[in-house]
């Protein structure tokens, strides 16, 4: 009826070897790199909060206004 498997830690195998050569083949940024990218991400991150706290409290301002 149906074809019986003979291994299956064979591609498990080869899937992990596969994996293993994938990761060598990355290029991990640096220490310094991560730390600016950081950095920005927090900074922009923060003026954004920011901006959307103030945008909201006008509104609530004007909408208290017209209540």
């Amino acid at each position: 009826m149906g074809e019986a498997k003979t291994s299956e830690k064979a591609p498990k195998k080869s899937w992990f070897k596969g994996l293993s050569a994938e990761f060598k083949k990355i290029i991990w940024p640096d220490k310094i790199s991560v730390a600016k990218q950081t950095t920005a991400v927090v900074v922009v991150s923060l003026i954004l909060g920011i901006l959307i706290k103030i945008i909201d409290m006008l509104i609530q301002i004007g909408l208290d206004f017209i209540v």
